[in-house]
């Protein structure tokens, strides 16, 4: 078939089709998440199938599996989608009520525990016909690439030197405090710039081998290493974590803050002074125009300010 015979054949919804069911590895699952009944879903998969000649999806056990061609179809047909998806929305000027696009956030769970939560309850407040895809800032997650390539719209986390090759928005500072068990020795006694040293810490796992976040970065800045005795990459469970142990988590006031009435936890002033830390919201130049892109900043400075002013 001609490339352009073959052109003509295809259309968005056939497209959509086939990200969903490369994704969903499942003609059932993809139908719940098309919204369409099973055969229709069976009738498009038929017709990609011919078109492509090749089965896309074949059985494998209980299941079923993209064959080679069909893995190679998901990332062209996601971008066609998000290509789509700004198009239409940007020439329309970008209207919350009636837009259907995904936003993809990439989050850091250092943020205020409340932060996400609002912002998704904003978000679908607003435009109730919209997606949403939050993935982790882990050590596996390239943000810069994930940006460039449009697998995430908005990186939102802390760094004491954001990249400079993509845009920035402040979005607030907080002061760097640590969190104990009410127990602790230093409640009582208080301590030293040496005695919080060689206190057991607490900290996030490294983004990357090697890497240091923004209070390890301090330090070797001073010549100073603490005693780091738990590496945790779920940053939600550390303060239960120093609740019940001798550990010390060492954050933003904010985040120490929203664990303080919940836990049997103490906020204490750390011995050696740090600089504010600094939230940002990171994009690509892919996006710095796009009008649905903006409407999402706008709801993300939003909810820092609103948080920031409880």
């Amino acid at each position: 078939m001609k490339d352009q015979a073959l052109f003509d054949k295809i259309d968005l919804h056939l497209i959509r089709v086939l990200n969903t069911v490369l994704t969903e590895r499942s003609v059932s699952r993809a139908a719940i998440k098309l919204g369409m009944y099973q055969p229709a879903v069976s009738a498009a998969l038929k017709r990609l199938r011919v078109l492509a000649g090749d089965p896309i999806l074949v059985r494998s056990g209980s299941g079923m599996v993209p064959t080679d061609a069909g893995l190679r179809m998901i990332e062209p047909s996601a971008s066609i989608l998000r290509a789509a998806g700004m198009l239409f929305s940007d020439a329309r000027g970008f209207d919350p009520a009636t837009a259907e696009i995904t936003f993809r956030l990439a989050a850091s769970d250092y943020m205020d525990p409340l932060f996400l939560p609002q912002l998704v309850a904003q978000i679908k407040s607003q435009a109730p016909r919209c997606h949403i895809e939050i993935q982790p800032l882990s050590s596996e997650s390239d943000y810069r690439s994930h940006l460039a390539k449009g697998d995430a719209d908005l990186v939102i986390g802390n760094w004491s030197a954001p990249s400079d090759e993509l845009h920035m928005a402040r979005l607030f500072g907080d002061d760097v405090v640590c969190l104990v068990a009410k127990d602790h020795p230093a409640v009582r006694r208080g301590w030293d710039a040496a005695g919080w040293l060689a206190s057991e810490h607490i900290a996030p796992a490294a983004m990357h081998p090697g890497a240091k976040g923004v209070i390890d970065e301090h330090l070797d800045s001073l010549g100073m290493v603490r005693n780091i005795t738990v590496r945790c990459p779920h940053f939600g469970l550390m303060p239960s974590m120093v609740a019940s142990s001798l550990l010390v988590m060492t954050t933003g006031r904010q985040y120490c803050e929203r664990f303080a009435s919940i836990l049997p936890v103490k906020i204490l002033p750390s011995p050696i002074e740090f600089p504010r830390m600094m939230y940002y919201q990171l994009w690509h130049e892919r996006t710095h125009a796009s009008n649905a892109s903006k409407w999402l900043r706008e709801r993300v400075k939003s909810v820092a300010a609103m948080l920031r002013k409880e």
